[in-house]
């Protein structure tokens, strides 16, 4: 997705939207990243956790790739002419030491205001 021209796709976590009617299901659409640990986030992490606290590298590392999972399964969506993606959810998985995998997807459709 271009960063300058927002999606007009309805995006939502739940299996309907209140006023609207699924006409048409295209299937499931979906939008990954692998991303690595950084060595300065893994150095700073480890003194965190010597006094606690939020481990922001590892917050802004995770924020991006939701994001970037994100926006891929909206350009999966769009290609595909729906309007609208349903039931969103987000799921991770570690692939090898240190990098792990952030998954994105959901049931794309095309809705039309009831009434």
């Amino acid at each position: 997705m271009n960063k300058n021209k927002p999606s007009k796709l309805l995006l939502c976590n739940t299996e309907c939207i209140p006023g609207y009617a699924v006409t048409k299901s295209m299937g499931l659409v979906q939008g990954s990243t692998v991303r690595a640990k950084h060595v300065g986030r893994d150095i700073m992490a480890g003194l965190k956790n010597l006094v606690g606290g939020e481990l922001k590298g590892y917050t802004e590392l995770l924020n991006e790739s939701r994001q970037e999972a994100l926006e891929r399964m909206v350009q999966q969506a769009e290609t595909l002419g729906a309007n609208a993606v349903l039931n969103i959810r987000f799921s991770t998985s570690n692939i090898t030491a240190g990098a792990s995998e952030l998954l994105a997807y959901g049931t794309a459709v095309f809705l039309e205001p009831r009434g």
